[in-house]
């Protein structure tokens, strides 16, 4: 910057000098040799370092488009990379179905779901909203991924689940960063579903019966070590259907700011409860995309049904 800027004022100055002796000498051009040398080496000498200068302004935009590529083929890697941490392929059996997607608002986001059968039946799933954006969140959601998958085979308590994941992610980030998090298992043989809510926004559990939310839990995780979290228990019978969404969603802005709102998700999924829950997905998506023509956050919806029976794979 300092170069483009020297040159630049080398430059004003020889065309500036240059001005200024075709003002001064235009009658002595004709009569004078000397002030037609000096004009002539004034112009040719602003000419060169133009010329220099454009010469350097287009090595530096050339170097500028090859630090983007660079760039940007390490957040397509990186996305690629965070996309392929997403289950690819929702189990079918325990007695609940299951529908995922998340929309980054800016190419690499930091929320993040997941769905996964343990060896002995149960099913586990679990939504999360990691904070800041970008490389850094998405880095911490890989991290997260990884210590779910590791400790949901070792330990059958949601509560000692979420404290270990909590007390991990307070050693290795500072203070601002967090995760709300919620966070499920599925027993198909009660159809008993036990939780935790990690300051996440609580799930809707749609039933005949009208919408609860599934609220209890404790703090985001990473924020306070040693935290502890209460375990809510439900039970679901068939065609119950919980959403979980992250704050993209309900927060998407109108025009005038306002956002599309607690109410008008659970109007959208009232008036599609019975449909497929691909359908019932693409109907959220589509309130909300016709809410806000351009969410400023990631949103992730997580839909689950617990079904008629257990279907199982064989």
């Amino acid at each position: 910057m300092e170069v483009r800027q020297r040159d630049t004022t080398y430059l004003v100055g020889f065309l500036l000098a240059a001005g200024v002796l075709l003002f001064l000498g235009r009658d002595l051009l004709q009569g004078s040799v000397l002030a037609s040398w000096g004009l002539t080496f004034a112009g040719t000498t602003a000419v060169a370092v133009l010329g220099v200068s454009l010469y350097r302004v287009r090595i530096d935009l050339q170097t500028s488009r090859k630090q983007l590529a660079r760039k940007e083929a390490e957040l397509n890697f990186a996305l690629e990379v965070q996309l392929a941490l997403f289950p690819r392929q929702m189990p079918l059996c325990g007695g609940l179905e299951f529908t995922g997607v998340c929309i980054p608002a800016q190419g690499i986001g930091g929320d993040y779901y997941d769905v996964m059968r343990l060896p002995d039946g149960r099913v586990i799933f679990a939504i999360a909203d990691i904070s800041g954006k970008g490389i850094s969140a998405a880095i911490l959601m890989a991290n997260l991924q990884a210590s779910l998958r590791t400790l949901a085979g070792i330990s059958d308590s949601p509560g000692d689940i979420c404290a270990r994941l909590n007390n991990h992610l307070h050693e290795v980030t500072d203070a601002s960063k967090f995760a709300t998090f919620f966070y499920a298992e599925w027993d198909g043989c009660d159809r008993r579903l036990r939780y935790v809510n990690a300051g996440h926004l609580p799930p809707i559990v749609s039933s005949n019966g009208g919408h609860t939310r599934l609220t209890l839990g404790g703090v985001p995780l990473g924020i306070f070590r040693g935290a502890a979290f209460e375990v809510g228990d439900i039970s679901l019978e068939p065609g119950d259907m919980i959403v979980l969404y992250s704050d993209g969603v309900t927060e998407a802005p109108a025009g005038d700011g306002e956002q599309f709102g607690d109410h008008r998700l659970e109007r959208v999924i009232k008036e599609n409860r019975d449909r497929p829950l691909s359908e019932v997905q693409a109907r959220i998506l589509d309130a909300v995309h016709g809410w806000s023509e351009e969410p400023e956050d990631d949103m992730t919806l997580l839909i689950a049904r617990a079904t008629l029976q257990p279907k199982e794979i064989q």
